[in-house]
């Protein structure tokens, strides 16, 4: 597949933003603490909770909010550009900026919202996918499940909860005014998500049949959300209901608190084999909602996708396995949770031996190399590659490199290539004993993946885009 160059203001104002995203993340999968800062978010500012909170629950204020924003010049576009074909165009969805003032942790700020969704309003599915948006400039959760969301007609909401810095200089005219304070990033959380749940006429959403919302995060945006639910338990709407329904956290690990809503935890390859893996087990009781899923083959960041991986700035092979296939299973799990209250299924986690010597993984790797146990798919069960994290920059660094590595050398690529998975092609004795011929992996895999379609561990709208990774393996 060849990614498109996303549209992007320059590379400084990249690096910037990468530059804060990336040593967040880190900083985050290196060290295995028990929540906190562990979970991602940052020291002492973006995504630190607030320095109180009320002591009992309380009614959200409703914060103010412009006009939809046209100008003066372009947007800062936080979605990474998606393939032609796909994108918002396709599924006949708009993009649409809003300004949103108000007092947090007592002090004025003035952020940005952006919201995607049908331009024809019958689309739209009720429910709402809400994200902060990741230091990196990224609506990371939507890029992941666009195909899912777009095709079901969910809204996305894209919460601006850091520094506005990078905006400001992409296009100071526009955003010179947005003003963020450390601290500040629940209650802004807590307010917009209560502004687009009210009735009020100047709601961009009002008169849409809103049933749900989540909020989901990955990686530093997931630790903004973690740090988020204690203010969860006490910022609520009107009558004390909730403002978000349920919590999607991705590439996290941290050992998160009991909530009032469900939650569903994605720990991926890189947090396992790194030892930064949660040992919070499911629940179904009121009050502890939970499931942990963890997918064999998912590294922490998504080098398929994610322009700066191409060309390959790593020492193996950049990892191509579908993140967003998979994070579209959570998250579809976790709407007909909140939604129609279907109980979603337990998942097996993935297995750890707690030997590096013997694979260099605290994983426990099959014959191949990929990880035994967690939630399966065609990748690692009919395999013609293996899977691993973490991979390497490459030595001496390539001459070509994307402008964000370029920028930022040495240090860039081993960030970008340390937080990557890699795979690594099966070898033909090994494919020769697995396959008959092509044909017959190809119809194991198409086996395989309706097993797994019927358990509910593969969504259909993804069915295509699988079988035709299958097609394009070579024998």
């Amino acid at each position: 597949m060849t990614v498109a160059n996303r549209v992007r203001p320059s590379v400084a104002v990249v690096a910037a933003l990468l530059a804060i995203g990336v040593a967040t993340l880190a900083g985050q999968v290196a060290i295995p603490v028990q929540g906190g800062r562990g979970a991602g978010g940052a020291p002492g500012g973006r995504g630190a909770q607030p320095s109180t909170l009320p002591a009992s629950p309380v009614v959200t204020p409703i914060p103010a909010v412009s006009a939809e924003v046209a100008g003066p010049g372009p947007i800062f576009e936080s979605l990474m550009k998606i393939r032609s074909g796909v994108d918002l165009h396709q599924f006949k969805y708009e993009e649409k900026e809003y300004f949103v003032s108000g007092t947090a942790n007592g002090q004025p700020y003035k952020t940005r919202i952006v919201i995607r969704k049908p331009s024809d309003n019958g689309r739209f599915s009720g429910l709402i996918l809400a994200e902060s948006m990741h230091p990196s400039g990224n609506a990371w959760m939507f890029h992941f499940t666009h195909l899912y969301s777009m095709t079901s007609g969910h809204i996305g909401l894209d919460i601006l909860t850091s520094t506005p810095a990078g905006l400001v200089e992409f296009n100071e005219a526009r955003y010179k005014d947005l003003q963020i304070a450390q601290g500040q990033a629940s209650e802004i959380l807590a307010q917009v998500g209560a502004l687009v749940r009210s009735a009020q006429s100047a709601n961009p959403l009002a008169g849409l049949p809103i049933r749900k919302m989540v909020l989901a995060g990955t990686s530093a945006s997931a630790g903004v959300l973690v740090n988020y639910l204690p203010a969860h338990m006490v910022y609520r709407l009107p009558g004390m209901k909730p403002i978000y329904d349920g919590f999607l956290p991705t590439s996290n690990g941290a050992n998160i608190q009991k909530i009032d809503v469900p939650l569903i935890q994605v720990p991926t390859m890189t947090e396992v084999s790194g030892g930064n893996a949660t040992i919070r087990q499911d629940g179904d009781a009121p009050g502890d909602q939970y499931r942990d899923y963890e997918f064999a083959g998912m590294a922490h960041l998504d080098s398929r996708e994610a322009d700066a991986y191409y060309p390959n700035p790593c020492k193996y092979p950049i990892s191509r396995f579908p993140m967003g296939a998979y994070m579209s299973v959570a998250l579809h799990h976790l709407f007909q949770w909140v939604d129609k209250g279907v109980v979603p299924p337990h998942a097996d986690r993935m297995l750890v031996d707690r030997n590096v010597l013997d694979d260099g993984s605290l994983m426990a790797l099959d014959e191949y190399g990929s990880p035994r146990g967690g939630i399966r798919n065609p990748y690692v069960d009919v395999p013609v590659k293996s899977f691993h994290v973490r991979n390497e920059g490459a030595v001496p660094p390539i001459a070509n490199a994307h402008p964000f590595v370029a920028v930022r050398g040495v240090e860039a690529q081993a960030q970008l290539c340390g937080l990557a998975g890699y795979e690594l092609d099966l070898s033909q004795a090994q494919l020769k004993k697995q396959y008959k011929d092509r044909k017959d992996y190809q119809a194991r895999v198409q086996q395989r993946l309706d097993e797994l379609t019927r358990l509910g561990w593969s969504l259909p709208v993804y069915r295509d885009y699988i079988l035709a990774d299958a097609a394009r393996a070579t024998f």
